[in-house]
């Protein structure tokens, strides 16, 4: 995928992103960075600190009150990942911009304050570049990481209208259980791949967390004039097996499709592309307006992408697909996530998860990738049993 904005904003609110801290906002408040709506602006609007602007904004900056050269605010991703680009949106900003920006990134466990994770493993995702009045930037990252938080900075000071960090989720296999969940979901590291249509909204909006609460929360497509239908294809967050779907309509009274279904493929086993390889799920359904509708799926088949055709066009809310990772999916997913982590977090999740030395730890996390479970088995040779097993553990991976 070459254009990063078709990833999810693992900074959105609506994924639970936040910005945690600011060194300063006395003109616009710092959570204005991560609003879901375009800015706005309008002229002469003016409250006790002056121009209302839709974005953060800091006071200029004066010798007396100055605690560096440049301003900065941290936000919280609401679902870790892999950064592939960042937007820094200046929109309604023109003589009170920054004149640069950097962005770094870092990943740490819990819950950390402002202060605990200032002295984390920082990583310069973008270097510092140079800012343009009313503008939308767009800063192409290749860090193959995975991170919890970025923190942007502004030289020296200024207004940022937007922030969007787009990339990949990599879910923490900690908190996916062998029981049933949501294998599509956009914060468990399900994401679209392809679609037919995105004229009004983008498809990845149906996996995104949460009830919808307006139509343009949902993917809709533009109204067909041929013989075809629209469809979304979804890679789940692991090869798991699906026990039930919710095709939600919601909102979508007078544009909603007349009828759906959902059809199944491993791709460990079958190519993508081969129209044989894909096996119904569930056979065209007829759907009713502005409901939610629920499933049983009975084919126990494993899965590692879902294509939901809708007939012949419209709009969908939310589609979800419950069901359980097979053995060697869920330790795709944990060796995926420990393979990202960056090295003083894997060495921090060894130590205190595992038991393990911390000079052990580390050289285990110089080891990395380990790429598939044959890596990792052979990388806890001679380790000591009790460590080895809590490492197979924690990943999701059988013992050899």
């Amino acid at each position: 995928m070459t254009d990063f904005t078709l990833l999810p904003d693992l900074a959105a609110r609506a994924l639970g992103g936040g910005v945690i801290a600011a060194n300063d906002e006395f003109f616009a408040e710092k959570e204005n960075l991560l609003r879901p709506a375009a800015p706005v602006f309008q002229p002469h609007t003016f409250g006790h600190k002056g121009q209302i602007m839709d974005g953060w904004e800091t006071r200029r900056r004066r010798p007396e009150f100055e605690d560096g050269d440049h301003d900065w605010a941290i936000v919280r991703l609401g679902t870790p990942g892999v950064i592939h680009g960042v937007i820094v949106d200046t929109a309604h900003f023109t003589g009170n911009y920054p004149e640069h920006c950097a962005l770094e990134a870092c990943a740490v466990e819990g819950h950390p304050t402002p202060e605990e994770i200032a002295g984390a493993a920082w990583v310069p995702i973008v270097p510092k570049s140079a800012l343009r009045g009313d503008s939308e930037h767009r800063f192409a990252v290749d860090v193959e990481q995975r991170f919890t938080h970025v923190r942007l900075r502004i030289y020296p000071d200024g207004g940022v209208a937007r922030l969007r960090v787009h990339g990949q989720v990599v879910p923490d296999p900690r908190f996916l259980t062998a029981t049933a969940f949501d294998l599509a979901a956009v914060e468990n590291g399900g994401q679209v791949v392809d679609a037919s249509n995105r004229f009004y909204s983008p498809p990845n909006n149906v996996l995104a967390p949460g009830l919808p609460r307006v139509m343009g929360d949902g993917w809709e497509t533009r109204r067909r004039r041929d013989d075809g239908n629209d469809w979304i294809v979804a890679q789940l967050a692991a090869r798991g097996r699906i026990t039930h779907a919710t095709i939600d309509t919601s909102y979508f009274i007078g544009n909603s499709p007349g009828s759906a279904r959902l059809q199944g493929i491993d791709a460990t086993a079958g190519d993508l592309d081969a129209p044989d390889a894909w096996f119904d799920l569930l056979p065209r359904t007829r759907l009713q307006r502005d409901t939610p509708h629920r499933f049983r799926i009975t084919t126990t088949q494993p899965v590692t992408h879902v294509r939901l055709d809708i007939h012949p066009d419209g709009g969908l809310a939310r589609l979800r697909l419950f069901g359980a990772p097979t053995p060697d999916g869920l330790a795709a997913l944990g060796l995926r996530w420990f393979d990202l982590m960056p090295p003083d977090q894997a060495s921090a999740v060894l130590t205190a998860e595992c038991g393990a030395p911390a000079d052990w730890a580390r050289d285990f996390a110089t080891a990395r990738p380990f790429s598939d479970e044959s890596g990792l088995h052979k990388a806890l040779e001679g380790t000591d049993p009790l460590v080895a097993a809590r490492v197979r553990g924690l990943l999701g991976v059988n013992p050899a």
